[in-house]
């Protein structure tokens, strides 16, 4: 079991320097985004949202899996001690999604008019062009995506987050002074793929100085490329259904519901993206929790590659549950928090009459009413963690069973996306562009089912590989008393939204950490792994010793009676 704890430390780590990237990044990225949401009319951040849909849906057919293939063979081959053969994946792999970029960059420039008028024949003008600037990230992304799996298979999450953060300052900066120089929508549209270019740019500069130039010393011959591309796209083709399904079906579950909120709009008397506009701001902070499911997720693929799971049945049990477990631990009790404050903290940031009023005035008029609710839907997807939809997916694509992966996918593509079209359809025929937008959510999370069962069913199976659900319940049952009690308690308060707010957040914390203790949602031996996994984080790792210290004092002497003999890292 020391393997498994090396490598749960290791994956710690990996997590924590993605977290500080993908949160500091998101957190830039959201301050960008308060301003621009606050200086534009609703009608037009729906408007700015939708325009983005196109190119997002097309970037999804163009990695191929090239990118998960550059992450899984760097890292074979490096525990492989095989450097050599390093110089010939990255420069194959770049070469691969700059050619795929620059293609379907241009697709989207000749498809931008067509599109546009199938989401609103009234703004067809306006969408064209913002459309049209889009397709120059879908290029932008494919130098990204090769930089970020190049990045996670030499297991440099550092160079992996500077350059998130890079792009994500590029963003918020440009974006507000664009809007207040008279850009509008323009401006934000700018400001996101010029964002993009810089990112992707830089990400390539560092993959070149800082990894691939040394490996030309012992590169020997000349490259290969249709040699080398031909494994790797054997690995990465099944995944790209996969990554095209999960992708592409809430971007066109979003496609769909733009439509119809956009006619509910209309005959409700507000301009075209007037709803979706509250779904955006929603999406924004739901975005939040990809702190704890992106990092975790993509540190785990490295960790997985590494196993065997055929020679090692047993790790693979320990290292899938306890991933399950921490995970769990970590985003569902996030995922409540913002469900319980979701009314307090969209109302704070976003007030109709300016910040000042959300500060100071009891009940200030929203300037989004509908964002709360959307917010609170839109974030129970997450929940699924608890029987291991963030892992499985890692696990299975980690263990090169890609082609599992693909149908799992197409048994969501086939039954889950024409179910969430046929509830986007009905829920807007009972209650108008609200309604739409609802059914949109409840569709996304429809469509996933098939797949995320199939593939929990199938590790299960296969490997034994499943979450501890007794654990699961109690994580579920802390974080559900927290979030209630939470709920009830904000309800009652009489006090301008931001005190509301800090109040709120301060009352679920104390709740979550005196209960999963009690309830046994966690015992001594986890509280002891997950210090000892994030030991090598330095001042965080001080921090976090005071509540992980709180909860162990707490812990019921029962709780541990077959904890304490667990070894590390399993649940």
């Amino acid at each position: 079991m020391d393997k498994a704890f090396e490598m749960g430390k290791s994956s710690a780590t990996g997590s924590f320097y993605l977290l500080i990237g993908v949160a500091l990044s998101t957190i830039v990225l959201a301050v960008g985004t308060l301003v621009i949401a606050s200086m534009l009319p609703a009608s037009d951040v729906g408007l700015y949202g939708t325009a983005l849909i196109p190119s997002s849906i097309i970037s999804f057919f163009r990695d191929w899996g090239v990118s998960s293939a550059l992450t899984q063979r760097i890292a074979s081959l490096r525990a492989a001690g095989k450097e050599s053969e390093i110089h010939d994946v990255i420069y194959s792999g770049v070469i691969f999604e700059i050619i795929t970029g620059v293609v379907l960059s241009v697709i989207c420039f000749a498809v931008a008019e067509p599109l546009a008028y199938i989401l609103s024949p009234n703004n067809v003008g306006d969408l064209t062009t913002y459309i049209s600037i889009m397709s120059i990230s879908v290029f932008a992304g494919a130098l990204a995506a090769a930089a970020g799996g190049i990045f996670v298979g030499f297991e440099r999450m550092k160079l992996n987050s500077l350059t998130q953060i890079l792009q994500a300052f590029v963003k918020a900066a440009l974006g507000p002074v664009l809007i207040i120089i008279g850009f509008g929508v323009l401006g934000a549209i700018y400001a996101t793929v010029v964002s993009t270019l810089v990112g992707g740019v830089i990400a390539i500069l560092l993959v070149y100085f800082v990894l691939f130039r040394p490996l030309a010393k012992c590169k020997v011959g000349k490259c290969d490329i249709k040699r080398t591309l031909r494994p790797m796209l054997d690995y990465g083709l099944p995944l790209t259904v996969s990554s095209i399904v999960i992708g592409v079906i809430p971007q066109v579950v979003a496609f769909s519901m733009a439509i119809y909120a956009g006619k509910g709009d209309l005959l409700d008397g507000h301009k075209f993206g007037w709803m979706m506009g509250n779904y955006y701001v929603a999406g924004y902070f739901a975005v939040l929790l990809s702190f704890i499911s992106f990092p975790v997720a993509t540190a785990l693929f490295p960790v997985f590659s590494k196993i065997d799971p055929e020679k090692e049945p047993g790790l693979i049990k320990t290292v899938f549950a306890s991933s399950v477990k921490y995970t769990a631990l970590l985003l569902v009790p996030a995922t409540m928090l913002l469900v319980a404050l979701s009314t307090p903290l969209i109302n704070t940031l976003f007030p109709l009459d300016g910040l000042f009023r959300s500060l100071f005035v009891v009940d200030a008029a929203p300037k989004y009413p509908y964002g709360p609710l959307f917010l609170a839907l839109s974030c129970s997807v997450n929940l699924l963690v608890l029987v291991g939809n963030i892992s499985v997916g890692t696990f299975q694509t980690g263990i090169k069973k890609t082609r599992q992966v693909m149908w799992q996918s197409v048994a969501s593509l086939v039954i889950g996306l024409p179910l969430a079209y046929l509830i986007i359809m009905y829920f807007f025929q009972i209650g108008g562009a609200q309604y739409a937008v609802i059914g949109g959510i409840i569709g996304s999370l429809v469509a996933t089912l098939p797949q995320v069962v199939w593939a929990l069913h199938w590790s299960w199976k296969n490997y034994d590989a499943k979450a501890d659900f007794g654990s699961s319940a109690k994580i579920f049952a802390a974080s559900l008393l927290a979030a209630a009690v939470t709920y009830v308690f904000v309800s009652l308060l009489k006090l301008p939204y931001l005190f509301t707010l800090i109040l709120g957040f301060a009352a679920f914390a104390l709740i979550f950490l005196v209960s999963a203790p009690l309830i046994g949602a966690v015992n001594r031996s986890d509280l002891d792994n997950i210090q000892k996994m994030l030991s090598s984080l330095g001042v965080i790792s001080a921090i976090l010793k005071v509540p992980l210290g709180f909860m162990r004092r707490l812990c019921r002497s029962n709780n541990d009676a077959g904890g304490e003999k667990r070894q590390p890292m399993q649940s």
